[in-house]
């Protein structure tokens, strides 16, 4: 068994919930939070890297490099 993280389980035996020691394996927990937000947002549109260029560009919050 990983240390740091408790299963909780109901009267059935049946896993509902689970506790994570953040001092112990926060970095985990990091790592999970992180592909959950990802996975929520797969299916939002996407805009291309120039054109967030472009956009921060216009509002001079970006500066062309030269290159």
């Amino acid at each position: 068994m990983m240390t740091g993280v408790r299963f909780l389980t109901d009267e059935m035996g049946q896993k509902v919930a689970v506790q994570i020691d953040l001092k112990e394996v926060g970095t985990l927990w990091d790592d999970f939070y992180d592909n959950l937000i990802a996975r929520q947002r797969a299916s939002e549109p996407r805009e291309s890297l120039e054109s967030v260029k472009t956009s921060l560009m216009k509002q001079g919050k970006l500066y062309s490099s030269g290159a």
